[in-house]
């Protein structure tokens, strides 16, 4: 199938078990039938897995680490992205 942005041929990947159709000239990500849903779904039910953090213990995190000095970006961790990064691995 040819990417209807560019005319290039679409590349076929499978990332956890949804079948992703993606252009590699424009980026452009194409889904079939039913396979959006399936992404919202596994979603919904990561997010309901997830512990809740209150926005205190946010900040606190945010703010020091573990040894109570302030951060100077050095042991900054990485911002958990969304579900479309963890299947497009952005």
């Amino acid at each position: 199938m040819k990417c209807p942005t560019d005319d290039t041929l679409l590349q076929l990947s499978e990332r956890q078990g949804i079948e992703i159709d993606y252009c590699p000239s424009c980026r452009g990500v194409w889904l079939d039938r039913g396979e959006l849903d399936k992404l919202i779904e596994r979603s919904a039910n990561e997010a309901a897995a997830r512990p809740a953090v209150s926005t205190r213990d946010r900040g606190r995190d945010r703010d020091h680490d573990d040894a109570g000095s302030y951060g100077n970006g050095s042991d900054k961790k990485r911002k958990k992205g969304s579900f479309l990064s963890e299947i497009f691995e952005m």
